[in-house]
């Protein structure tokens, strides 16, 4: 029985913006090929924005909002952040997929760093992200929102973070999973309810007490609020120090526990 020197199953120092590069580009790559996802996650969140919209738009103001401001304008930050959602999901099954394939095996016993590796794929999943949810965005005229200079990068920033955070979620879970039908099911079953419960739907004000409270604990709240108050789109409950401050944290943590879960991987790899 032969036993693996800890050498061979340590985290790599060196290659790690080579890494980053390289797993970035490749993601990139892969998207440019199968430009279907394309229209996946940019045709789903704007069906349910219309219907939604057009369905409470004439029963539902929600507070805050300005006069002439409707439902359409108070659920086009959360239609913008279900945008980088299916992306994310779409970029992160990817890792199931290189697994499945022997790319991933090969990678993360490679003499290259691992975290060099998850934050790559997670800045290519990111970069998607941001630009398709920036596709959405760019609609906000359209619907009454004139945004200045400073609107628009405060939105941009929020936006980027999100999209990073939660591709990071997606990542986490993907390490998890061993085909893509358990993934999607389980990114369903939590990201969705997740989004839901983020104030993207139905304000804080007026939920439920149990439902206000699992609002409270859900960071992908603060995402949404905080992209709210970039664009001033309806009433925003967390200032945006708070709403950046946990989506950065949130966005950490993914990162931490995905690169752990590489490091675990390799180690099984080696």
């Amino acid at each position: 029985m032969s036993v693996v020197p800890s050498a061979t199953i340590a985290e790599p120092r060196g290659n790690l913006p080579l890494a980053v590069y390289s797993m970035w580009l490749r993601e990139l790559v892969r998207f440019w090929r199968q430009k279907g996802r394309l229209a996946g996650a940019l045709g789903t969140p704007l069906v349910i924005w219309l219907v939604l919209g057009a369905g409470f738009g004439g029963s539902f103001r929600p507070p805050g909002s300005a006069e002439g401001a409707g439902y359409l304008a108070y659920f086009f930050p959360g239609v913008v952040v279900l945008t980088v959602l299916f992306t994310a999901i779409y970029s992160t099954i990817t890792v199931i997929e290189d697994r499945q394939e022997g790319f991933l095996q090969g990678v993360l016993v490679a003499p290259v760093s691992r975290a060099g590796v998850v934050v790559g794929k997670m800045l290519g999943g990111t970069t998607l992200a941001v630009v398709q949810g920036g596709i959405v965005l760019a609609a906000a005229p359209l619907i009454g929102m004139r945004l200045g200079g400073a609107a628009w990068v405060a939105a941009l920033a929020m936006l980027t973070l999100v999209a990073y955070a939660l591709t990071g979620l997606g990542m986490v879970i993907a390490w998890t999973m061993d085909s893509s039908g358990g993934f999607h099911a389980i990114m369903n079953l939590l990201l969705m309810p997740m989004w839901m419960l983020s104030g993207a739907v139905f304000p804080y004000d007026g939920a439920h007490p149990v439902l206000r409270a699992l609002m409270i604990v859900n960071p992908l709240t603060y995402g949404v609020d905080g992209l709210r108050r970039a664009l001033g789109a309806g009433d925003a409950h967390t200032t945006w120090t708070l709403a950046f401050g946990v989506t950065a944290l949130f966005a950490a943590a993914t990162t931490a526990v995905s690169i752990r879960l590489a490091n675990r991987k390799a180690e099984r790899f080696a």
